[in-house]
């Protein structure tokens, strides 16, 4: 066959024979390709690489920060600004000591800083794919015109025949030609931990899942021990790691809810702005009957477009959500994209791995079966402290020396160690085996005692195929006495002692025990009656219902050590043990995270590629399937989920609490279908294949132990600790940071809605001259506003805000009141400020006045400020009353109330200061009438608060 004519994808090279697989691709196992085959292969697929699409590139990130609305309008300003201060310098018509341009420097200062700031938080490129990349081999070996030689790995193509061997990591994907001992780590591939036995000689059906394909390796993973001979089938972006790189580009980052309100909070003022000024110039234009004022009305203008744009917001908020930040990495969440903070707190499904985020990824034993007696036994991790109960009693090990037998065999048939390490005990191998060490040790049995006892010789090691592996162990003499002073019954000792071999099985409970015929029973073996029998696979099935894996075990006194290869011979007539089961037991902390989530309206979901009986009962033991009932669907597997289109999913989707069997691929399928029925998703994954889900989500949430490279690199948000619980402590943090966010945005803009219509209400009243310059403007919005929002921002949580559904992600940012609070506030402002100017003005320009006459344009510019300490303080809470809170709960908005208004008077009474930002001197009455009239806006907000009271009604 042609290369032209190869057949593309993946999808059946597992269902093949080795010899269809190089017939197909026109190759020879031992010769591999020619160098013709590779050229015209090469043309035809490219290299072997994973193609990157092409992205915005810093300047096209840089410039998109000045597209937006609010910044536009003050680059408008300032190019005005510079034009009207160009003409005064022309015309000579600068006072003394004026110094132009400082405006116009100043607003477009604030203009660039914006734009750097948002290009910070914008410029983080993803990296999903670069860690991708990581994870092709630099080099590969082959099979060239007969040839072994080192290439490239981006020169691979379909056909090429790869040489593997432990340590390295796979190129290509391929089917096996022949294999020795083959193993391969697919973790990051597929999610699951343990090394995969690889089969060459195996011929599977076209619907094996991905991490059942035993006769074919991935891109992207590594060899653990043995060698193979692999044919390449699929290189570049055909690669399973491709695929995953394709849907990773495909997931288009959607703007986060914080974003959209920003967009809109700036359309909003902008529009209101313009039609505000083209309210003022022509009814300045009426009034004065021509254009004879218009540049006064120019002025008039720039200021209220400038008093309108709230300049030092965008750098509130960057530092609130670090300040988040940083609080949450001390609760072990990472954030990897600013703007995550807040989004957290609009979460309203959590989608959670099981093992090692619900649960602890120990494996505890909770229940043995021994002679017709099931015992629970107690206990947390890998601690081997417990006991064995029965019926609810305790019950001693001499009572039961099934269960020393049974110990027995769980330490000697394994190849874990127990060890402990700076105070905890630990598992170095395989978790189940390390339960097992555990389960041995409450009995008494301790493995490296036992071995020198019972010296393993031999061994028949687990395969998928046998489901159970053995352990053939030389008799060591052991004394009665001694195996009495170690509590250990004496009936062990001559079990021991029975033959000079002993093998020890465990495996599948079915499968050992239908090799069975004997049963232990205390100090003596008996026939194994069918009664027997049937009782012990209910019990099994018991415990498997439990959701516990379990494992049945057996022994067998052995002449002679058996030869290699002759398992099916020996491990027969066995002398049946008992069921051990286990669990991977759920963290403590879960539960009470689980119903936190609940109360707090957040429907937590468990995605897991365990058995669906085990998925089932952790996810009852934590109350995430509490709403199981018959009148809905509450479980899905894979294969169900598989069949279903993506309108079936859509419907049943906030039906499922438990996804069992669930590949990772599944889990993008999953996060749409939430999202299409208006969810707002966080979703856990570790793996490669969680990428696309993890980016797509609208936070994605990556395990920082477990978790991969490309899967951080992909989400949203890193979990230290690879805790559930951590997940709501950070959905707590990001709805406080969502609260102080509307609590400074009410406070920022309630003024600059007073500063527009104090402006604008100045020429309206006959008043001459502009109250307030674009400089004291921006003093007022940089540092007046800016230091009490920051102190805002950092307000301590309320008691109920996890108690309360969250709020829509969709919601106006004016939603809740605050459209009409900030209105309502800005008109008292307005009022207030307006009265303040009408009696300056007077006061200034009476006669016999001593003073500058444009004092009064200080004393506005004074009481805005000061007015807005007070509301600073009065804001604090929507419904306490100031006095009934406690000052120092939040010592930062006293300190920048006292820091601000020390600021505000220097520039009234130091002469340098005064000079450049145009104040005028006040006496001590003026200044005490500017504090009285900004007194009036603390009073006010907190009648509103009485008033509410009495009506019975909450602010929100």
């Amino acid at each position: 066959m042609s290369a032209n004519s190869l057949p593309e994808g993946a999808a059946v090279w597992h269902s093949l024979e080795v010899n269809k697989a190089l017939d197909l691709l026109d190759s020879n196992a031992d010769s591999g390709l020619t160098s013709q085959d590779i050229q015209q292969r090469l043309q035809q697929y490219g290299p072997n690489e994973l193609e990157e699409t092409a992205g915005r590139s810093a300047w096209e990130i840089l410039l998109d920060q000045f597209k937006n609305i609010m910044l536009l309008m003050l680059i408008g300003v300032a190019l005005i600004s510079g034009f009207l201060d160009l003409m005064r310098l022309q015309s000579g018509n600068l006072k003394p000591g004026e110094v132009p341009f400082k405006d116009t420097i100043a607003i477009l200062a604030i203009v660039i800083l914006n734009g750097i700031l948002g290009y910070v938080q914008e410029s983080r490129a993803e990296k999903a794919l670069a860690a991708l990349k990581k994870m092709t081999s630099p080099l590969v070996r082959v099979f060239r015109d007969a040839r072994l030689v080192e290439i490239a790995a981006k020169e691979l193509v379909p056909g090429d025949v790869m040489q593997l061997e432990a340590g390295m990591q796979i190129a290509a994907d391929g089917r096996l030609i022949e294999e020795s001992n083959l193993q391969v780590r697919e973790s990051a591939l597929t999610g699951e931990a343990e090394a995969v036995n690889k089969q060459a000689t195996l011929k599977l059906p076209e619907e094996t899942d991905l991490g059942d394909r035993l006769n074919i390796v991935f891109q992207g993973t590594e060899v653990v021990q043995g060698r193979a001979k692999v044919l390449v089938t699929n290189t570049g972006m055909t690669t399973e790691l491709g695929k995953i790189a394709t849907m990773l580009q495909a997931v288009e980052s959607e703007p986060t809810p914080l974003q959209q309100r920003m967009t809109q909070l700036g359309n909003v003022l902008v529009t209101g702005s313009l039609i505000l000024v083209a309210i003022v110039v022509a009814g300045g234009v009426i009034q004065d009957g021509g254009f004879k004022n218009i540049q006064e009305l120019l002025e008039v203008s720039l200021s209220m477009a400038v008093a309108v744009v709230p300049e030092g917001l965008p750098a509130v908020i960057t530092v609130t959500l670090a300040l988040g930040t940083q609080r949450m990495v001390r609760q072990n969440a990472l954030i990897r994209k600013l703007p995550a903070v807040e989004t957290l707190g609009s979460v309203t499904t959590i989608c959670s791995d099981k093992t090692g985020t619900l649960t602890q990824n120990k494996m505890v034993v909770q229940s043995v079966s021994t002679n017709d007696k099931t015992f629970r036994v107690t206990g947390e991790g890998y601690a081997p402290i417990g006991d064995f109960q029965l019926d609810g009693q305790k019950i001693s090990l001499e009572e039961s020396p099934e269960i020393s037998a049974l110990s027995v065999a769980c330490a000697v048939c394994n190849d874990s160690v127990l060890q402990k390490e700076q105070g905890e005990w630990a598992i170095l191998g395989d978790p189940t085996e390390g339960a097992l060490l555990t389960l041995a040790g409450k009995a008494g049995i301790e493995k490296d005692q036992w071995s020198s006892k019972l010296t393993r010789v031999a061994e028949f090691p687990f395969s998928s195929e046998r489901k159970r592996m053995s352990v053939i162990s030389q008799v060591q003499q052991v004394a009665t006495g001694e195996a009495s002073s170690r509590g250990v019954d004496p009936a062990i000792a001559g079990f021991l002692q029975s033959e000079p071999y002993l093998m020890f099985t465990k495996g599948s409970p079915e499968l050992t025990l239908g090799r069975s015929t004997q049963i232990h029973l205390g100090n003596r073996t008996a026939p194994l009656t069918e009664k027997q029998r049937q009782k012990i696979l209910a019990e099994n099935d018991q415990m498997a219902s439990k959701g516990l894996r379990v494992l049945g075990f057996a022994y067998k006194p052995l002449a002679q050590i058996p030869p290699e290869g002759s398992d099916e011979v020996f491990e027969q007539d066995l002398v049946w043990l008992g069921l051990v089961g286990m669990l991977d037991a759920p963290r403590p902390e879960v539960r009470l995270a689980v119903q936190e989530c609940r109360d707090a309206g957040i429907r937590p979901v468990m995605i897991t590629g365990d058995h669906q009986l085990t998925a089932r009962a952790i996810a009852t033991d934590l109350g995430i399937a509490q709403e199981d009932n018959a009148s809905g669907v509450r479980l899905l597997t894979g294969q169900e989920l598989q069949r279903m289109n993506d309108q079936e999913l859509e419907q049943n989707v906030d039906l499922v609490s438990i996804y069992a069997r669930v590949s990772p691929e599944h889990k993008l399928r999953i996060v749409q279908a939430l999202q299409r029925r208006g969810r707002f998703v966080a979703m856990t994954g570790d793996g490669v294949n969680d990428a696309p889900a993890l980016k797509q989500a609208d936070i994605g949430i990556a395990m920082g132990i477990t978790g991969t490279d490309v899967s951080k690199e992909a989400s949203d948000m890193v979990l230290l600790d690879d805790n559930f619980a951590t997940i709501v402590s950070a959905t707590k943090e990001g709805r406080v940071v969502y609260t102080n966010i509307r609590r400074f945005i009410k406070y920022i803009l309630g003024s600059n809605i007073g500063e527009v219509l104090t402006i604008a209400a100045a020429p309206l009243i006959g008043l001459g001259g502009v109250p307030l310059t674009p400089l004291q403007i921006l003093w007022m919005n940089l540092v007046t506003d800016g230091l009490p929002a920051l102190a805002l921002a950092v307000e301590p949580p309320e008691p109920d805000v996890m108690k309360r559904p969250p709020f829509s992600p969709r919601e106006s940012i004016f939603a809740r009141g605050l459209g009409s609070y900030i209105i309502r506030i800005g008109i008292i402002f307005a009022i207030i400020t307006i009265a303040l100017m009408w009696w300056a003005y007077q006061h200034t320009h009476a006669a016999g006045y001593q003073g500058d006459r444009d004092a009064w344009k200080t004393m506005v510019f004074t009481t805005l400020c000061i007015a807005q300490m007070g509301h600073a303080i009065a804001i604090r809470s929507n419904n306490q009353l100031t006095i009934e809170m406690n000052p120092f709960s939040n010592i930062f908005v006293l300190a920048a109330v006292v820091v601000t208004t020390i600021l505000q008077l220097m520039l009234v009474y130091v002469p340098p200061l005064r000079d450049f930002f145009g104040t005028h001197y006040l006496n001590m009455q003026e200044l005490g009438v500017c504090i009285g009239f900004s007194a009036l806006m603390f009073v006010w907000i907190e009648a509103e608060k009485i008033f509410l009271r009495i009506m019975g009604k909450k602010a929100v």
